[in-house]
């Protein structure tokens, strides 16, 4: 029988953080989570859709969990520490971190630390977030990371001589880079957790094609006129969001769930159905390359953290 989201074990009495939940498979998984019990907390970079999703959510759920908001702009590390530690001193713990926030396609533009966008929000945010909150998931039962990738991480390399596209850029290269890198750090965050006996599970999923505000983006910032044809002739093998988000969502409660596993759509090549465990591009099998991935980002964050000391000033987490 498919996993769907009435297979959701009781949520009551765990406290979630999604980012980009105020819309698409965001907002589905918040959904699915609060319906089962869950504190969802919606971490956006607009206060205002944000709040307009957390409406709709309580609107929906009558009797499902609570919803509360965070600001975190994955485009501003500053902003990424800030986050993590506002929810350090809020609640002092959490349970299940869903990494699911993105950007696909755009020309090249930079974040504010002067990364190339993708591979700014995409990667090195989540990966800042990620290990600013990992104090609060230890301890924690049943606790777990999972990171958002897509099919992109098939045709995706890291191009470590030029991961910020300043030699040259190509927008869908560098998508395909971003997602790549989403799951060698799902992998290697896994590995270092075990290291550490933490009792946390990291795992990546992907949504196959699923129909998002992701795609209108890309394509309105392409501007050109076979990409909206394509996704036109592509149509039919769109899926929604709320099915889209059932990988993320088995990654995050199932208990057959396995640590360092990765989940999407189990029908036409992963492009749609229901969550089963999913193939790893190959390039994310490396485990030295995984490391040294890791290791080039936390020297990139290091880097932007010392460029930019003033503002981001003593921001530390404590569990």
């Amino acid at each position: 029988m498919p996993w769907t989201t009435a297979d959701i074990p009781d949520q009551s009495g765990r406290l979630a953080l999604i980012t980009g939940a105020s819309s698409g498979l965001g907002l589905e998984t918040a959904r699915a989570l609060v319906a089962r019990g869950a504190t969802v907390i919606l971490g956006c970079r607009s206060r205002t859709r944000a709040e307009c999703a957390r409406q709709e959510l309580l609107g929906a759920v009558a009797d499902g969990g609570a919803v509360d908001l965070l600001d975190v702009n994955l485009a501003d590390l500053a902003s990424v520490l800030r986050a993590a530690q506002e929810l350090a001193e809020r609640y002092g713990r959490l349970d299940l971190l869903i990494n699911n926030a993105g950007v696909m396609g755009l020309p090249r533009v930079l974040t504010r630390d002067g990364f190339e966008l993708q591979f700014g929000i995409n990667h090195l945010g989540h990966f800042a977030l990620t290990q600013a909150l990992v104090p609060l998931l230890r301890g924690r039962p049943d606790a777990r990371v999972v990171t958002v990738t897509s099919g992109a991480q098939y045709f995706g390399r890291i191009d470590y001589d030029d991961l910020q596209g300043e030699r040259r850029y190509d927008r869908w290269k560098a998508y395909g880079q971003s997602k790549l890198a989403n799951v060698m750090f799902a992998r290697e965050l896994q590995r270092r957790l075990d290291a550490e006996d933490a009792g946390v599970r990291s795992l990546a999923a992907h949504p196959g094609v699923a129909r998002t505000n992701l795609q209108p983006a890309s394509v309105a910032a392409s501007g050109s006129w076979i990409e909206p044809l394509a996704y036109r002739l592509m149509a039919p093998l769109f899926q929604s969001a709320a099915m889209g988000a059932l990988p993320q969502l088995h990654a995050a409660t199932a208990p057959e769930a396995k640590p360092g596993g990765h989940y999407g759509p189990d029908q036409f090549g992963g492009m749609r159905g229901w969550p089963s465990e999913a193939r790893v591009a190959p390039a994310a099998l490396d485990s030295q390359q995984c490391q040294r991935l890791w290791q080039v980002s936390e020297e990139l964050c290091g880097a932007a953290r010392e460029r930019r000391a003033q503002e981001l000033g003593d921001i530390t987490v404590a569990a």
